[in-house]
């Protein structure tokens, strides 16, 4: 492949999934395949990974930034939560080598199989704004679903964010728009975890992934606003578009 078309290539993938990680999440789902595809062969499986999380953390935050100017978020358990997550993501990526993380794909279409099914048939979870604070149970049970999925994040990864907001949806009765901008928080942290274990071991390739983090930017910029614009129903009906693509990729993973 001309490098030229290489390099378009890349910049595409990545200013996609940007745009699809702001609007819904997931673009883990379309970049990492991109990067594995693009690629030369010989790449080691963890350098894909560091550069796909590093370009992924610039898209997130960009998003991010695009909510906090919009959004009012509850960072009385967000802050705590998220620091929780780092940790626990940060543990995650220093055990993958020690557990069975090929046990993880089927356990998860099964969460996911779940999570759609439920999002179909409750027609109004996530269209009503939560106005009451936060109790401290709710609180608590923020951090426990932090941990657990920046753990997850840390040793795996997919559909980190769509756990997340489907908790804040379910759980703590968030509207999609709230329940969005509240797990890009979170998954900042995750991916910085990650990077605190990929960077200092030389698996960030710096020549793919500064152009891939410019074009998650300026995706993540016009995923918000796209998510933004669209309000609630636009986020229910593309969180379970995603939720389908993720069960297909899991499923074609298991059976192939």
């Amino acid at each position: 492949m001309p490098v030229d078309s290489f390099f378009y290539l890349l910049l595409l993938t990545g200013f996609c999934a940007g745009l699809m990680n702001a609007a819904v999440g997931g673009g883990g789902l379309l970049q990492i395949p991109g990067l594995f595809n693009l690629l030369p062969a010989s790449t080691p499986v963890a350098s894909v990974i560091g550069t796909d999380k590093f370009a992924a953390l610039c898209g997130t935050l960009t998003a991010t930034g695009q909510y906090l100017s919009k959004i009012p978020l509850p960072w009385k358990m967000l802050l705590p939560t998220a620091a929780l997550a780092f940790a626990a993501s940060y543990l995650g990526a220093n055990a993958v080598a020690y557990l069975p993380v090929h046990y993880m794909k089927p356990a998860m279409l099964v969460i996911m199989v779940a999570m759609c099914l439920y999002t179909f048939l409750k027609k109004d979870l996530g269209q009503a704004v939560r106005t009451k604070k936060l109790t401290c149970r709710e609180t608590l049970w923020g951090l426990l679903f932090g941990a657990l999925i920046g753990f997850y994040d840390g040793i795996f990864g997919p559909g980190s964010g769509s756990l997340l907001a489907f908790v804040f949806v379910r759980f703590y009765g968030y509207d999609f728009l709230t329940a969005n901008a509240s797990a890009k928080v979170i998954n900042s942290t995750t991916y910085l975890a990650a990077l605190a274990v990929f960077i200092p071991q030389g698996h960030v390739v710096w020549a793919w992934a500064i152009p891939l983090a410019l074009a998650n930017l300026c995706g993540g910029v016009v995923g918000a606003k796209l998510a933004m614009r669209g309000g609630t129903k636009f986020l229910r009906y593309g969180f379970m578009v995603l939720l389908c693509l993720t069960i297909g990729k899991f499923a074609w993973d298991l059976i192939r």
